[in-house]
């Protein structure tokens, strides 16, 4: 670099840090000055000859992280320090024990814990990220400040993240989405979370998420004017009424409408509620709920709202603290509006989370606001007993879990996870209680365990001092605080007979001549579907694996020496009906390629998604079915290559002239006469085309069908379903995948 640039990136460097101080969401006093300028000179001069993958100075993406924790996280000088330190251990000669001298031990702690997150060793036999992010939860239990630290990291990594190549893009990306877009939700930073989504999709799914932007700003200015015509009428009211408020539209996020698309399978066109409009009014506390409701009237005066869809989050806020209230009304041109209303406190806590939560609370500090939030979380960490990827499975599960309320004999209203059964409930009172429950009443009628409860509902738990859970326990719970205490409790007495069925085992192992060692165990595992060693050992210890199973296994092991790696060997056509009745095949047919020097490996394609030659694909090594393919848009992509990226092998295809292919479309449209006529015409006559199986029906005047076609590749498919589009009363045609 230049002289000269080396100044201005000097001056740059300077104009981001006076930045930070002006942006910090919290008072900073001159002792927090102080504090942040150390912990800045320390990393400048740590990380000065280190550059990012872009050619910038490496110190910008320290003080980018720091001033997410500083004005989008809200938090103070404190977690400024760490986030500005925040690589310095790992990646230069400074330690822990220096930045303590230097500091003080708190800040040293921080940078430690943000340390440990980074540093967590690769074991390759479980899922890496899983145990990742198990390990980063853990130490929570020393301060919740470094995740959040972490999460602003995340965020700051994903902003920057064009220079990289696209693989290593796509599996920070979908860990993004898999780990931390839900953790920020959780932790109520809803800012956060949203453009951690929306960064997500760019690098998982560009072309989706570059059309939805492309169409964002195509149809702004129509948008805009709509906003427009619901402001004018909605101030009108609320002037007169003098309430004193801001008014905002807000178009939903990217990810929300690419996943709703998904969901109900329409078009950008079709999603209705595509934008939103906030209502932020000034009040005293006292007043708040008052004109909450104030405002609520003023806005069904003018439009009809949607009873199933109002969302009441300020009589009973969500357990993330969020508060709020959610109408949806029709708007002029029959369209859907949804209207959120929020003080001005609200409107904070929705967008930084628990920082300004406590702000409110009669000025407590940093450090007693965290402490409170922190045990709120514990509880999700109440037991390490779970393997890592179950352990993430169940944290996803109870995070974007909607709430329902319920109450206790004595009218005390809890809040638990949509879904939860009155088993769960009494867990949440207590797990002894939960232990003891031999029967609950809901609304004063004796109901089963796995009764799912509703908001609303009041339950009484019966318990008994003989009564003990039994594994179908496992089934009438959702909540993770349910499921692990009653692991633990069933656990201590599993392991015992585990112990014995491990011996049991062995022993007959040894009469079909094999010896139980690690691989063995992983291979019986997944023989018998089951999830751990511990279930296999238990499972014979109690008897339900019998000797002939085992003589089964004994049998197919000896099959399967052949490795599927070290025999580059092409896939057989499989030998079915239809196979045998179609002509032979040229034997230079279609091929996948795995890898950088496109070696040919058995592969098998995976019954998720259905991959035809031209999709984007990748390989995905099992443990016991060789390579299996999946379209990189499948549902179950983006968990793969978060969870398991180092057996992720990059597929593609070569020349599609010869083999055929499945793909199974779903057409709905108007039942008029002839159309299933006119239909199977249209699929006959396409070039390459063969019908396998169609089901048709109709009802009420609405036509329904499902055709099996076998084509060569995407490019005639796509052909096909234009073709089909054009037939009068035709109104969809989807390709589907059996999930």
């Amino acid at each position: 670099m230049t002289e000269i640039d080396l100044e201005e990136e000097k001056k740059a460097i300077a104009r981001e840090y006076k930045e930070l101080l002006r942006i910090s969401y919290q008072t900073l006093t001159d002792e927090d000055k102080k504090l942040i300028r150390k912990a800045f000179d320390v990393a400048v001069d740590a990380h000065k000859d280190q550059r990012r993958k872009s050619g910038e100075a490496y110190i910008f993406h320290p003080i980018g992280v720091a001033k997410i924790v500083a004005s989008e996280i809200g938090l103070g000088a404190t977690s400024i320090a760490a986030a500005l330190m925040h690589d310095v251990v790992e990646d230069t000669d400074i330690t822990v024990e220096d930045i303590e001298r230097m500091f003080n031990p708190k800040i040293a702690h921080l940078v430690e814990g943000l340390t440990k997150i980074s540093q967590v060793k690769k074991d390759m036999n479980i899922s890496m990220q899983a145990e990742n992010f198990r390990k980063m939860l853990l130490t929570l239990n020393d301060d919740v400040r470094v995740i959040l630290i972490k999460i602003a990291d995340r965020l700051h990594n994903m902003q920057t993240m064009d220079s990289m190549p696209d693989y290593k893009q796509v599996k920070i990306a979908s860990e993004t989405l898999y780990i931390y877009a839900p953790l920020a939700h959780r932790l109520g930073l809803y800012n956060i979370k949203t453009q951690l989504e929306d960064l997500g999709l760019k690098y998982t799914e560009p072309e989706v998420y570059n059309e939805i932007v492309s169409k964002i700003k195509e149809t702004k200015e129509e948008q805009d004017a709509y906003i427009k015509l619901v402001s004018d009428v909605l101030k009108k009211s609320l002037n007169e009424e003098g309430v004193e408020y801001t008014l905002k539209g807000r178009p939903k996020s990217i990810y929300s409408i690419r996943r709703k698309m998904a969901a109900q399978n329409v078009t950008f066109d079709e999603v209705y509620d595509k934008f939103a409009l906030r209502i932020i009014y000034k009040s005293n506390l006292h007043d708040e709920k008052f004109l909450a409701w104030k405002i609520y009237s003023v806005v069904t005066d003018h439009y009809r709202p949607s009873p199933s869809r109002l969302r009441d989050w300020i009589s009973s806020p969500k357990s993330t603290g969020y508060e709020a209230l959610h109408i949806t009304v029709m708007g002029p041109k029959g369209r859907w509006v949804e209207i959120q209303v929020r003080s001005e406190r609200m409107d904070e806590i929705a967008e930084k989370g628990y920082a300004a939560h406590y702000k409110y609370k009669n000025g407590a500090t940093e450090e007693t606001g965290l402490d409170t939030w922190l045990n709120l979380l514990k509880e999700a960490l109440e037991n390490s007993e779970t393997n890592a990827v179950d352990f993430v499975e169940d944290f996803k599960m109870n995070l974007y879990a909607k709430e329902i309320f319920v109450f206790t004999p004595k009218g005390e209203i809890k809040s638990l996870p949509k879904g939860a059964t009155s088993l769960d409930f009494a867990f949440s009172i207590h797990s002894e209680i939960g232990v003891k429950t031999r029967g609950t009443r809901v609304n004063g009628k004796l109901v089963p365990l796995n009764h799912e409860l509703k908001s609303g509902d009041q339950i009484e738990v019966i318990t008994s001092v003989h009564q003990k859970p039994t594994i179908n326990w496992l089934d009438y719970v959702t909540t993770s605080r349910a499921k692990n205490k009653i692991r633990n409790v069933l656990n201590e007495n599993t392991k015992k007979i585990a112990e014995e069925g491990k011996e049991l085992l062995t022993r007959k192992l040894k009469h079909l001549k094999i010896t139980l060692n690690e691989s063995v165990v992983n291979e019986l595992v997944n023989f018998f579907k089951l999830k751990t060693s511990l279930d296999l050992f238990y499972r014979v210890g109690i008897g339900s694996i019998e000797n002939q199973q085992l003589k089964d296994f004994a049998a197919q092991k000896s099959n399967t020496f052949i490795n599927f790696f070290k025999t580059k060997i092409k896939r057989q056509p499989s030998t079915n009906q239809e196979e045998i009745n179609r002509p032979e095949l040229s034997s230079n047919y279609d091929m996948l390629v795995f890898g950088s020097e496109n070696d040919k490996l058995d592969y098998k394609l995976s019954s998720c998604c259905n991959p035809i030659p031209g999709d984007e694909v990748f390989g995905f090594i099992t443990i016991n079915e060789g390579i299996k393919v999946h379209k990189k848009d499948c549902p179950n992509a983006i968990t793969l290559q978060s969870n398991y990226a180092y057996r992720i092998m990059q597929a593609k295809w070569i020349d599609s002239s010869q083999q055929e292919f499945k793909a199974t479309l779903k057409i709905t449209g108007m039942d008029t006469l002839g159309l299933t006529n006119e239909l199977t015409k249209v699929i006959s006559n396409q070039m390459h085309v063969n019908i396998q199986s169609i089901s048709l029906s109709g009802e009420a005047g609405i036509f329904n069908g499902q055709v099996a076609v076998i084509v060569q590749n995407n490019n005639i498919l796509k052909k096909l379903i234009e073709n089909i589009k054009k037939i009068d009363g035709i109104d969809k045609v989807t390709r589907v995948y059996t999930n």
